[in-house]
């Protein structure tokens, strides 16, 4: 079983990275002084409303799961029958509530809010003991399906799901697939994370610590996984501000892409391209950690089979592979004249809701500290990936996303993030380096939404600063720019991107 997120460098890497980091830290300073212009450009108006009109102060809650400032009362009576999807829990098949039972058979969650806690993002396990649920472990192996983008683990399939219906028995503590006819499986096993701390210094000589993740499965409940297995962790991201990232016009996202690095600025932006499983062709991508999904509905129908076990009209079929027998033999959701688990309208409106959720306005917008950070942001060479404007196209039916000027700082484009991020796996064109751009608005709220700080693809940055050191490959130059600020200018970024 291949692990590659916890890259083993050649010997005497870090020292020879370190004596290039002193090298050129000197350099780095001088440019950044050359070119410092006396003053600051001042910000947009518009930035103070990052959603556009459907933008929404932040309420007494703390809840990225409120809707569009822009939204009529009637269209909210549709956005909040939504959000009763999102919340409530799957039962098992069969139940008297027959349009929410088909649970499973192999799942992780019994709900969408269970991995986005008041819509913001998932954690990884804080100990060793605590499962792993909104973070989640997808496996492969070399090789590629059209539809899938990569080629599933023969046992287990493309996620590990911890969970089965056979409740009495804890996930992945009862190896065997011998539950008799009509009674659920075990789950598949049980994730773990382990931490190796890396440690340094910025240019001034303040320390800075790193954790380094190895991730691995114990108790396999049906066999050993294939020697070649490939796993990749995967938070559950922030959902706010989803339908105003969809609104964005593909051209406007294949124009930001340079996969030549034409203009040799050392971003080299792609689109990655994905199957549509309702169109039957291949699209461009913009959802998911390497934007391996085209749209919402898409994402939405994939989370409901993986993540709760729920079939549907774009996931037909359970996660059962030809291995495990009690999850085949299982009961599930579908009665007579209901082919699926979740029917197209209830789907629809889980996917109403996801569109229209609301972004929370910015805080201490225009504080000097935060203002001298926005331009370092750019300064820095940030704003190269995490593009900070945009405009919404024209939206038939969704007036309220139509012609919206955003600034969600992304480009939605998969780049190259070095070694150090790279899970070693291909997925449709994404290479094993390379992740989509995540956006950054409402960054500064998700401490205050879920009471923890996650940052990347798999929550190992436990503060902005240790995600920005985290970049590497295009993002190399802005990181080693980050070492050499500052103690002073390094908080003044790290306070623009809270003030988002």
């Amino acid at each position: 079983m291949t692990d590659p997120a916890w890259p083993r460098p050649r010997r005497g890497y870090w020292r020879y990275s370190a004596l290039v980091t002193a090298i050129l830290g000197a350099l780095v300073l001088l440019v950044i002084e050359l070119f410092r212009p006396s003053h600051q450009a001042p910000p947009d108006p518009a930035e103070s409303l990052p959603g556009g009109s459907t933008t929404r102060a932040m309420g007494v809650q703390k809840t990225f799961l409120e809707p569009a400032a822009n939204l009529s009362l009637e269209r909210q009576l549709e956005f909040y029958s939504g959000g009763s999807l999102f919340r409530q829990a799957w039962l098992m098949a069969p139940s008297s509530t027959t349009l929410r039972d088909g649970l499973g058979p192999l799942f992780n969650a019994r709900a969408c809010s269970t991995c986005h806690v008041r819509g913001g993002g998932g954690r990884p396990p804080l100990t060793p003991q605590e499962p792993m649920v909104s973070l989640t472990l997808r496996l492969s192996i070399p090789g590629a399906d059209p539809h899938l983008g990569v080629a599933p683990e023969p046992t287990y399939g493309d996620q590990l799901q911890i969970l089965g219906t056979a409740l009495t028995k804890k996930a992945g503590l009862s190896p065997g697939d011998d539950a008799p006819e009509g009674h659920g499986p075990v789950g598949e096993g049980f994730g773990e994370v382990a931490y190796k701390t890396r440690h340094g210094q910025y240019a001034d000589g303040d320390a800075w610590e790193l954790r380094v993740p190895r991730y691995s499965i114990r108790d396999l409940a049906y066999g050993p996984l294939h020697g070649d297995t490939l796993l990749s962790p995967r938070l559950a991201p922030a959902l706010l501000g989803a339908g105003l990232l969809e609104a964005i016009p593909e051209e406007v996202v294949t124009e930001m892409a340079d996969p030549e690095d034409m203009d040799g600025d050392g971003i080299s932006g792609r689109v990655n391209r994905v199957w549509d499983r309702a169109q039957l062709q291949v699209v461009p991508g913009r959802f998911g950690w390497k934007a391996s999904q085209p749209n919402l509905l898409q994402q939405a129908a994939a989370a409901f089979r993986n993540d709760i076990g729920i079939t549907n009209t774009l996931y037909p079929s359970e996660s059962c592979t030809a291995a495990q027998r009690s999850c085949r033999r299982a009961r599930n959701g579908r009665g007579p004249g209901t082919p699926h688990e979740i029917s197209d309208d209830l789907l629809a409106s889980t996917t109403y809701f996801l569109r229209f959720l609301a972004i929370p306005g910015r805080r201490n917008a225009q504080g000097t500290e935060v203002l001298e950070g926005r331009h370092l942001f750019r300064q820095v060479g940030c704003a190269a990936c995490h593009v900070p404007r945009h405009v919404t196209g024209e939206l038939a039916g969704f007036p309220e996303l139509s012609n919206q000027i955003i600034w969600p700082y992304t480009d939605l484009l998969l780049h190259d993030m070095g070694d150090g991020l790279a899970d070693g796996r291909r997925e449709f064109d994404a290479r094993g380096r390379e992740w989509r751009t995540p956006p950054l608005w409402g960054l500064g709220w998700g401490k205050r939404v879920t009471g923890h700080e996650s940052y990347l693809h798999d929550g190992r940055a436990r503060s902005l600063s240790e995600a920005i050191l985290w970049h590497g490959g295009e993002a190399q130059a802005a990181q080693l720019v980050f070492l050499n600020l500052s103690r002073g200018e390094r908080q003044a970024l790290v306070a623009f991107l809270e003030s988002l």
